[in-house]
């Protein structure tokens, strides 16, 4: 089937759809606040799937390398292991004994196997929030500080160039990464968005090296050409898009995940997941590397 507008995909309402991934052939989100992890598929509008529940705000996961099944999740106040045999390890503890209440939100791989998870308070404290990276056989270190909320990141197909949004701000930042170790450089303005239009919130990059963002409180989704310019911009029937990504069996269906959470009066689309075929494929997702025991 054919969505040349978007179309609501699955009967489900959820509080908070984030961190929307396209993995072995289907489709994985979570309600963040509800701490839910969910799947649907990508051919047909259907029920979405609970794969797990937790009881902390799940922001997203990963799927980790060689082991179907396994997540790497941002949860809580860290990052923990979600196993398909056990239930949740812990592997690592963040933001517990940050100076305010707070909680982990956005997180992915990136094609080199790294796990970046970002920090918000949840009062959203200016300069509150934090973008974490853990790698390979290391401990988790600080890669941007001074956020409000971030949102993604997300990355080029080589993983050398991350994108990176503060949602309250308005402002998506790009970012060099070094391959080898991760290391960011050269951080300069992408794109600034009026708080009238939205706040950018999830991310996604197209296979023509093109930004898909989603606009919180703007009821809709854009795409950015790499040097920064607006090339398309699709309205939505839910006021508050969150996550983003291109899934499908060719990869051009846009999923977006959409939020009732704030809203007083919530309309018939708000919290549901959204679809719209679009003509420029996705990337595959990236795994991250199983943490060391």
């Amino acid at each position: 089937m054919e969505l040349t507008e978007p179309t609501v995909w699955s009967t489900d309402r959820l509080e908070l759809g984030e961190g929307l991934r396209w993995v072995d052939g289907r489709l994985v989100l979570v309600d963040l606040l509800a701490g839910r992890l969910l799947e649907t598929d990508g051919d047909a509008p259907t029920a979405l799937r609970e794969l797990r529940r937790l009881d902390v705000p799940l922001g997203a996961v990963a799927p980790v390398t060689g082991r179907p099944g396994d997540w790497l999740a941002a949860a809580g106040t860290g990052i923990t292991l979600l196993t398909a045999t056990d239930g949740p390890r812990p592997v690592a503890d963040l933001v517990g004994d940050a100076p305010e209440p707070t909680r982990m939100n956005d997180a992915v791989a990136d094609p080199h196997g790294r796990f970046w998870a970002g920090s918000m308070t949840y009062a959203a404290v200016p300069g509150g929030g934090t973008l974490f990276r853990l790698g390979p056989d290391a401990e988790p270190v600080p890669a941007v500080t001074g956020l409000t909320i971030p949102n993604g990141p997300v990355f080029d197909a080589t993983g050398t160039t991350m994108y990176l949004a503060d949602t309250p701000r308005g402002e998506i930042d790009r970012f060099t990464v070094d391959a080898e170790t991760g290391a960011l450089r050269g951080r300069e303005p992408f794109v600034r968005i009026s708080s009238a239009d939205g706040g950018p919130d999830g991310m996604t990059v197209d296979a023509a090296g093109h930004l898909w963002v989603a606009l919180w409180g703007g009821s809709a989704v854009r795409r950015y050409r790499p040097d920064g310019t607006l090339d398309r911009e699709i309205r939505l029937p839910a006021k508050q898009p969150a996550g983003i990504c291109l899934g499908g069996p060719d990869l051009r269906r846009l999923f977006v995940g959409t939020a009732r959470v704030g809203l007083d009066t919530p309309g018939p689309a708000d919290g549901a997941l959204l679809a719209v075929d679009v003509e420029v494929p996705g990337l595959p997702a990236a795994g991250a590397t199983a943490p060391a025991s």
